[in-house]
């Protein structure tokens, strides 16, 4: 849906039209998995998919929320009723960043907002945390707070992990407030210095599909909360401040350290590798060898399945289909559990490859994916 459209059905709801439009993107995690949360590194992009808001502000210390994908009536919200755990739909993300701008001490009077998003939801492609940056930058442009994208995607994920309840770490709102088109965003979680690395892969031939497998996962759900806490039980155990701090070239030692705590064993092998992954992806990448980083993501999909255990069968489906029709790499992204997987393919093969993974999931009597291409494209930004 455009900016005017939004604009426009704004403006119907709300009986005269917005003060601006806004926009951020989902994203796609290219690679590093489930380390955002212990330190470590990460690559998303930015998808052409958005959330797009049209926002007013209020005076009144109200809040008032709609969704075009939602449908229904107009919900009200005060803003001093706000609290955790309040809101148990889709109003949480809004109101959580709400929340969250206020209890950092800027001063949010209320809003008017309407809202339409073209990410598709528990695809593992940062819905909600579109949501949450698209607000936040409409609120901090039209309160004039001065916050870069990096402080904006620090309260986003303060609003899911405490407002909503989602134990997320820091990348997706941060790929969804500072990526750029053309570019993958290399991202150290621990002090969020960002790189961005050149991502064309149609210049060099390839191209990067997306299959949502049609499963949806939901990051509030206790699975993924286990995965976090089990590795903040390695980090203690090891005597560390995060799983960051244990060194690839360390990881045996580290391990032999752990004894018979098996599961803690798995998590931690994945969050070290997967670091390392991360690291050469981005020297390849810089080599100007993009094709090179297929096995990478192969590898990373091979450790999420079997050391953190986030995988399912639609998803392995996903990636066996791909490699056994000649994709250069495959892999599950997202935080598991269902959602998508991701593709690097030739350009001559991307039709081919889509059948055959259409296929498969027929010869399943799976749900029909979604497959679509990749193309790194902008983070938040006002439209009108």
């Amino acid at each position: 849906m455009g900016a005017q459209q939004v604009a426009d059905r704004f403006a119907e709801l709300y009986g005269a039209g917005p003060e601006g439009v806004w926009a951020a993107p989902g994203r796609v995690n290219l690679i590093g998995e489930h380390t955002d949360y212990n330190d470590g590194f990460v690559m998303p992009f930015a998808l052409p998919h958005q959330a797009v808001a049209a926002v007013s502000r209020r005076t009144d210390g109200v809040l008032r929320l709609h969704s075009a994908d939602i449908g229904g009536d107009i919900t009200e919200l005060r803003l001093d009723d706000l609290a955790p755990g309040g809101d148990h739909d889709w109003t949480a993300y809004p109101a959580g960043v709400v929340w969250a701008l206020r209890e950092a001490g800027h001063e949010i009077t209320g809003a008017d907002v309407h809202l339409a998003s073209t990410v598709p939801t528990g695809a593992g492609l940062s819905s909600s945390a579109a949501l949450e940056v698209v607000i936040a930058l409409a609120l901090n442009d039209l309160y004039g707070l001065g916050l870069k994208g990096w402080r904006l995607a620090r309260l986003c994920q303060r609003a899911e992990n405490v407002y909503v309840g989602a134990p997320t770490g820091i990348m997706d709102q941060t790929a969804s407030a500072c990526c750029e088109a053309g570019h993958a965003l290399f991202l150290d979680t621990r002090d969020l210095s960002q790189r961005q690395i050149p991502f064309d892969l149609a210049a060099a031939g390839l191209r990067l599909l997306v299959v949502d497998t049609q499963v949806k996962h939901a990051h509030s759900g206790g699975e993924y909360g286990k995965r976090r806490a089990g590795c903040e039980k390695g980090a203690a155990l090891l005597g560390v401040d995060a799983l960051r701090d244990i060194p690839y070239d360390g990881l045996d030692a580290a391990l032999a350290r752990l004894g018979d705590e098996e599961e803690v064993v798995r998590l931690v092998r994945h969050v070290v590798t997967e670091n390392e992954r991360v690291e050469r992806t981005v020297a390849l990448l810089r080599a100007g060898d993009p094709r090179a980083i297929g096995p990478v993501l192969t590898e990373g999909h091979a450790s999420l399945r079997d050391d953190f255990r986030i995988s399912c069968p639609e998803l392995d489906l996903v990636v066996d289909t791909a490699l056994a029709g000649g994709a250069l790499g495959a892999r599950m992204t997202g935080g598991g559990f269902g959602g998508s997987a991701i593709v690097l393919a030739e350009a001559a093969d991307v039709e081919t490859l889509t059948k055959s993974v259409e296929a498969a999931f027929a010869a399943a009597g799976l749900t029909a994916p979604r497959v679509f291409e990749a193309v790194p494209s902008a983070g938040a930004r006002r439209l009108v």
